[in-house]
């Protein structure tokens, strides 16, 4: 993960717990059917914030090892999953984990890869995997199709700061291609929604690290932008965000 973006989430920890969508559980079941990643199995999730990926992997029964930099999202992770006993957190990057070699059955980023140096996260996912290990890359990709989420995307362009730059979209399937080449890549794209009410959606919208934050200039706007969006088309108090969950899953040797 590159270093000047390890701190980007420290602000944000409570929105990215609350109002940060979570992922399908039919992830698991494709990779139990086509991968045989059974329970009991010992999973690295890398770049694991708060553990919103890796919460639904201990929930199906695995063990993981979440990686995470950022010192306050890896905090609150510990704080959210220790009951779990097969949960563990480490300070650790993409590039540099310290764990042996070939010692785990699966890698997971949950919306993380598009922060990795790709050519040394390879070497270094190579050295952790057992042979024939998955690696398995999600994003939640937010939807621009029904008018709002067209209209809440051109707020967030508008208000942001490096959102262009960062959105993990820049991320083309012939990159993630050419991380697995010369081995087979399998995409299945799942539905997923989040359903809020206005503080809800302003949590959601502050989650992101692009946007102002609450003590920073452009807020107050960003706010009064959103609130207008929202009261055109909220229906029963309530709004709709859907996403592609898209799942990218393959071998490295």
């Amino acid at each position: 993960m590159k270093a000047d973006n390890t701190t980007r989430f420290s602000n944000r920890v409570e929105d990215y717990v609350k109002y940060r969508p979570s992922y399908p559980k039919e992830i698991i079941t494709l990779l139990q059917q086509d991968y045989g990643l059974l329970p009991g199995r010992l999973l690295v999730d890398i770049g694991a914030g708060t553990g919103i990926s890796t919460e639904l992997f201990l929930k199906a029964g695995y063990r993981v090892i979440a990686v995470e930099p950022n010192r306050e999202m890896r905090e609150k992770s510990v704080e959210l999953l220790s009951a779990y006993e097969g949960f563990r957190a480490l300070d650790g990057k993409a590039e540099a984990m310290p764990l042996e070699d070939g010692s785990v059955d699966g890698i997971i980023a949950g919306q993380a890869f598009h922060w990795f140096d790709r050519e040394t996260t390879r070497t270094e996912f190579k050295r952790l995997l057992k042979p024939g290990s998955p690696v398995v890359l999600i994003w939640n990709e937010r939807k621009t199709t029904s008018d709002f989420e067209k209209d809440y995307d051109g707020l967030i362009v508008r208000h942001a700061r490096d959102y262009v730059q960062v959105d993990h979209r820049n991320i083309r399937t012939e990159d993630i291609e050419a991380f697995f080449s010369p081995q087979a890549l399998q995409l299945r794209v799942f539905a997923n929604e989040q359903v809020f009410d206005f503080e809800g959606l302003e949590g959601r919208l502050s989650s992101s690290s692009y946007m102002p934050a609450r003590a920073e200039q452009g807020y107050e706007a960003m706010m009064a932008d959103l609130r207008n969006l929202f009261d055109r088309y909220q229906s029963g108090g309530r709004i709709t965000i859907h996403y592609d969950t898209k799942v990218y899953v393959g071998t490295l040797s």
